[in-house]
């Protein structure tokens, strides 16, 4: 499906509305009141949960079609998850999960 110049900034423009209606909607309408302690504990985890959440499917599913699994991104993921969780450190975490997928790419001749 083809698009227009015109159709592609109309589609811009109703996403960029909507977003600030969204946002407006959280910020702007209830952004002055207090919040109850157990919603400002519960967002304290949205970016705890955004990350994995948008890493998994890449870990899992890499061709996008769902059908082939591969096995070295489940071990750079199951690396990652390990080290963080025992070492309690994002840097060691993503670097323990780097170092597994780029040895594992290499060891499997994947990568040059």
């Amino acid at each position: 499906m083809t698009y227009t110049n015109a159709e592609i900034w109309l589609i811009i423009l109703i996403l960029g509305v909507l977003t600030f209606v969204i946002r407006f909607s959280f910020l702007g309408l209830i952004g002055d009141r207090t919040l109850p302690p157990v919603v400002l504990r519960l967002l304290r985890y949205t970016p705890v949960a955004v990350l994995p959440a948008m890493v998994a499917p890449l870990a899992v599913w890499p061709d996008a079609t769902g059908g082939a699994v591969d096995p070295v991104r489940l071990l750079a993921a199951a690396a990652t998850l390990t080290v963080g969780v025992w070492r309690r450190d994002v840097i060691q975490a993503i670097l323990a999960g780097g170092i597994t997928f780029y040895t594992g790419l290499i060891l499997t001749g994947q990568l040059g």
